[in-house]
């Protein structure tokens, strides 16, 4: 039968072992764990509990000032302003919106630049009127361009997407959540004969837009 080596603490602290010093470390490790997954568990419980309702927009007017092709190579020049509510719905959360860019789309074709509007922070169950400019000057597009807005002429009207996406954040009390990344699609069908009115062409009847988070 071999023998059995049983080492004391003291022969252990001899090698370079203290057991009592690391004692006390792992309960510091497991406190701050315990401590860290306790916060990390309220927030998502109370995250789940408010379950926050993305935002809702709508777009109010559009009009289309420019819209037309130059030069040889038929670059595009448009100038477009619009107007879109941003509402929160939700009762006891509210929304900081760090980023927001809108552009227009015709036909799946961006047809201007995007515009920055400027960062804002939106209250339980508040409404935002915001206002942007769309500009383009010089932009290449498919060679069918022409053609396409002279058959919407001809059919009397003119679709045109409003597109925006940005970034928020959600604010609960003191707590402000992460980034979240949100999109943005609005229709507008404007009218638009064979004969071209003198002043822009104008969408006023609004729309909601439909919001992906």
């Amino acid at each position: 039968m071999s023998p059995i080596d049983v080492k004391s603490p003291k022969h252990c602290e001899e090698k370079g072992f203290n057991v009592e010093k690391l004692l006390p470390k792992k309960k510091l490790f497991f406190t701050f764990s315990t401590i860290s997954l306790s916060i990390l568990s309220f927030i998502f419980l109370l995250y789940l509990t408010l379950h926050p309702t993305k935002p809702n927009f709508t777009l109010r007017e559009a009009d289309i000032y420019q819209l037309n092709l130059s030069g040889p190579r038929q670059l595009l020049n448009s100038s477009i302003q619009l107007t879109l509510v941003s509402k929160n719905p939700n009762k006891k959360v509210g929304i900081y919106y760090d980023e927001l860019q809108v552009y227009a789309s015709y036909k799946g074709q961006q047809i201007t630049l995007y515009t920055s509007l400027p960062p804002f922070y939106q209250g339980h169950e508040d409404s935002n009127f915001l206002s942007a400019l769309l500009i383009g000057n010089g932009l290449p597009v498919d060679p069918y361009f022409g053609y396409e807005v002279q058959r919407d002429q001809s059919v009397g009207k003119l679709i045109m997407d409003l597109k925006g996406s940005g970034r928020l954040r959600w604010k609960v009390g003191t707590w402000v959540s992460g980034k979240y990344r949100f999109n943005v699609d609005c229709v507008a069908v404007m009218p638009f004969g064979p004969s071209l009115p003198s002043g822009p062409l104008s969408f006023r009847q609004g729309a909601q837009c439909s919001t992906t988070l």
